[in-house]
């Protein structure tokens, strides 16, 4: 019986590019493009031409680094631009970076000509243990995240974990909030294991990065489409991306990383939890321990809160007008399309506040 690691196309390390390539080979690509972002073209890009063995002609094409850039511009662009280097339906698209590159550069190969082979290789803690997984493509628009977009799985994954080298601290840490949403909404071990890590190693990752992709391949295994199970993937989300896609928007906040989003939406949706009788104090003291020891919440304003509220009206759980949420019901224990009212979303941001 195939691995969910074999059945998903997902090699590690470089035994596993050995493999990689052999089969990329026998496709015949007519051209291959690689979408990499400011960084992953000077940090990561080298390493992966230099073991590229191909005759086939490689095309690199960059953009800017950031969320801001996950546009429907950058698309045209990038669709421009594959028009102009002849892109056909039999070119590869490959692309090398993290959450930003993964998501928009898939969306790019999944609409051109209908649709292009694409392969992820993902150069971030949050791109290999999420972004790249699930088949989930888009960008963000009218500055609301992740609202166009497509559901189509790349042909391959490939880990290369000394890429995570070349993070900074701030890279790592949105990762692992990543990574603690597994673990609280389905595999309490994950998340007992996430809470004894003293310090950020390749070494010590990689089983953790696996354990971490496992929890996301067996949930969209089982709801490719978001019917159900998958909702639980948002956990932390809801919260989060309001407040991530407000600070994008405005100039008088610092922009929130996506994982720092998360961890804030992680903090406040446990306490939506216990708040509704679902968590324990004891539980919900120890998810609100272990986040703070890696996130800072952030100095906001209740008026900035406030204005940030609205954008929870673009979630994509949300049905008939009626905002929904995920919350855990037990550490590894979730529950999807949970009403919540005002006054409980503020009671949650005043505890913080406070």
């Amino acid at each position: 019986m195939l691995s969910l690691f074999e059945k998903n196309q997902i090699y590690f390390n470089w035994e596993g590019w050995d493999i990689l390539q052999e089969k990329l080979n026998q496709n015949n690509y007519s051209k291959i493009f690689i979408l990499t972002d400011t960084n992953t073209n000077e940090c990561c890009l080298p390493t992966l031409l230099s073991a590229w063995q191909t005759e086939t002609a490689i095309e690199i094409l960059e953009i800017p680094a950031g969320e801001s850039f996950k546009s429907i511009e950058t698309v045209v662009g990038l669709w421009e631009v594959l028009l102009d280097y002849e892109a056909d339906r039999k070119s590869l698209f490959v692309n090398l970076g993290g959450g930003v590159v993964t998501d928009l550069g898939a969306f790019v190969a999944a609409t051109f000509k209908r649709g292009i082979d694409f392969l992820h290789v993902p150069t971030t803690l949050l791109a290999m243990v999420d972004a790249s997984l699930g088949g989930k493509n888009g960008i963000d628009f009218n500055g609301a995240k992740n609202q166009i977009g497509t559901i189509q799985n790349p042909i391959a994954i490939f880990i290369l974990p000394e890429f995570l080298e070349t993070l900074t601290t701030e890279q790592w840490k949105c990762g692992l909030a990543e990574m603690f949403k597994h673990g609280l909404i389905q595999h309490p071990e994950h998340w007992k294991k996430l809470q004894k890590l003293s310090n950020f190693t390749t070494d010590n990752l990689l089983e953790l990065i696996q354990e971490s992709m496992l929890v996301k391949l067996q949930i969209t295994e089982v709801d490719p489409l978001e019917k159900n199970e998958r909702k639980a993937l948002n956990f932390g989300h809801t919260i989060g991306h309001a407040m991530e896609s407000y600070s994008l928007q405005n100039d008088d906040l610092v922009d929130l990383l996506h994982g720092e989003a998360v961890a804030i939406g992680i903090l406040l949706e446990s306490h939506l939890s216990f708040l509704k009788k679902y968590l324990s104090e004891e539980q919900f003291n120890e998810i609100q321990n272990t986040i703070l020891q890696y996130f800072k919440f952030p100095a906001w304003s209740s008026e900035q809160f406030a204005a940030c509220l609205p954008y929870l009206q673009h979630d994509k759980k949300n049905e008939n007008g009626r905002i929904k949420f995920v919350l855990l019901k037990n550490v590894g224990e979730f529950v999807v399309n949970e009403e919540v009212t005002e006054e409980q979303i503020w009671q949650a941001w005043n505890y913080f506040q406070n």
